[in-house]
């Protein structure tokens, strides 16, 4: 029978408590994910398995946000090398693409990258850094890890609602915008037809299945070098895509040392660009200038706002491929920095950069194990299900990263062959006199550093626990002074920071806000955690 109710109605707040745990935690945005990773470490896998798990499980079970034809990145904590290490698995632009050649073809939209279709199909990077991770620190074979995944997408799991409601909308917005045919394959995976899944509904991805099993059998290479690569080549072929067989093998993730900050004694730490993990670290450099007494007051809040806006017009400037640039990203954390954009902040809100950031979606997991191993991950497709693209008969949605880059040869961010984007998904971890306290995150396009900074500071000047640096009221800058809070928001805050000049909107929507994990280690070894109550996660934990 069909229950009586409407899950996404929550008539009365309900209340969550921060987990604890000693051998083992799995934050994740849906519930079976979080039950892959666990299942990870139960069959003698490590946080780095968990995190793997999942994060294929993820593939299937939200792929409204992320997808086999993702991004990802990753921060962790490894025991075995008592040392923090990263993961940059952002895959680049084609080789036979080119701001002349967008043009040329006509595929530029109002002057800008089109957002769906082949054209800002980037190469994907998540099944490389599945295999990299398993490889360098995992304790079961990348076929054990995408087990689940496979099973879930073989056999079926239930549709949970905020997943119901995003995969609706995506389907009308394919749908306006399918008069050429070319998300006819969406339609044929992920609807029956045309009919999106319901809350209750069980949902099968066959083509889902035999994809993350081939994966798993080859170590990624079946992807990058194998039939599927082959298959990718193909679809993109036939339909005037820019992607080839060739970019696809000469992808390889790339392991890189986090940059951070040191923030009231703690290390925030985020991967260095291209990812915009450095905003985060810019605003907090700034935000270190002052004193903060209370959580609640417009005060903190514009000095908040302001603080991440500076950050974001530096970013938007400068933030690119690191390859492609010889800007020094370090200058951004001295000190100096910090101090001498904490003058430009007064009273008043003030317009600090014309650039109007774009909407998206995207998961992030973190996984703790009773070894020491901390995992922060992250990965995405960007918009939602991503270019709507769908590689026939693999189920593999295609990102579209490649939205971001600008078509302005002079643009810090110009599109270039090979050239990777300025990327918005970020994975956070917090350090403290060396050790590591443990992971954090918030998905949502440019709300993530906003969140990151909103997150850290709870945690770190307002003593919060996991749970509540997660389920405080969340703001979001938009573009010039507009800003966005949550319905929990304090009106009266709201009301003083209009008067202080932001163009303050109420928003009904709880994605707009990001969604995030969080994981501490306590002096004592133990795990304490919490997740996000914006959306269907859960913690699964030992």
């Amino acid at each position: 029978m069909k229950p009586n109710f409407d899950p996404l109605a929550q008539r009365y707040p309900s209340q969550r408590f921060p987990l604890y745990a000693g051998k083992a935690m799995v934050n994740c945005s849906m519930p079976q994910a979080s039950a892959a990773g666990l299942q990870a470490i139960l069959k003698g896998g490590n946080a780095f398995d968990a995190a793997v798990a999942a994060a294929a499980v993820l593939t299937v079970v939200e792929p409204t946000a992320n997808g086999i034809g993702a991004d990802a990145f990753m921060i962790a904590w490894s025991a075995r090398d008592g040392k923090l290490v990263g993961l940059n698995s952002s895959g680049p632009a084609p080789q036979a693409i080119s701001i002349d050649r967008v043009l040329a073809d006509g595929r530029a939209e109002n002057g800008r990258m089109p957002v769906l279709g082949w054209t800002p199909v980037t190469v994907s990077g998540a099944p490389g850094a599945w295999a990299a991770i398993n490889e360098r620190y995992g304790r079961l074979n990348l076929s054990e890890n995408m087990a689940p995944a496979v099973d879930y997408a073989r056999n079926g799991y239930p549709c949970n609602p905020n997943l119901a409601y995003f995969w609706k909308r995506a389907a009308a917005r394919y749908a306006r915008e399918n008069s050429d045919g070319r998300f006819d394959e969406w339609f044929r995976t992920f609807t029956k037809g045309g009919r999106t899944p319901d809350y209750g509904d069980v949902i099968t991805l066959p083509d889902h299945a035999d994809t993350l099993e081939a994966i798993g059998e080859t170590n990624a290479r079946a992807f990058y070098e194998g039939d599927l690569a082959r298959a990718i080549d193909k679809a993109s072929r036939e339909a005037g895509g820019y992607l080839r067989y060739e970019d696809l093998a000469a992808f390889k993730p790339r392991w890189v040392d986090p940059m951070r900050v040191n923030y009231r004694g703690f290390e925030v730490c985020e991967i260095p660009p291209n990812g915009q993990g450095i905003v985060a670290l810019m605003a907090l450099n700034i935000l270190n200038n002052f004193d903060f007494p209370a959580k609640d007051s417009a005060e903190t809040y514009h000095r908040q706002i302001e603080a991440t806006k500076i950050a974001f017009a530096d970013a938007f400037a400068t933030v690119t491929d690191p390859d492609d640039t010889d800007f020094d990203y370090t200058r951004y954390l001295d000190p100096a920095y910090g101090e001498e954009k904490a003058r430009l902040i007064g009273e008043r809100a003030e317009v600090r950069t014309t650039h109007t950031p774009s909407d998206s979606g995207t998961v992030y997991l973190c996984c703790a194990d009773g070894e020491g191993n901390m995992v922060s991950y992250i990965q995405s497709n960007y918009m939602g299900f991503g270019s709507g693209i769908v590689v026939p008969g693999t189920g593999i949605a295609l990102q579209n990263r490649g939205a971001d880059f600008s078509l302005d040869p002079n643009r810090a961010n110009a599109l270039k062959p090979g050239k990777r984007t300025y990327h918005t998904i970020i994975p956070g971890f917090l350090m403290r006199d060396g050790q590591p306290v443990g992971p954090f995150g918030v998905m949502g396009g440019y709300m993530q550093p906003q969140g990151h900074v909103q997150v850290a500071m709870n945690a770190i000047d307002f003593h919060l626990d996991p749970q509540q640096a997660l389920d405080a009221p969340r703001w979001k800058w938009d573009r010039g002074n507009d800003v966005r809070v949550e319905m929990k928001f304090d009106a009266q805050i709201a009301r003083e920071l209009a008067r202080r000049g932001h163009s303050m909107t109420m928003s009904l929507e709880p994605a707009d806000f990001g969604r995030g994990q969080m994981i501490m280690r306590l002096d004592n070894g133990m795990l304490v955690g919490g997740t996000e109550s914006r959306t269907d996660s859960n913690v699964a934990c030992l």
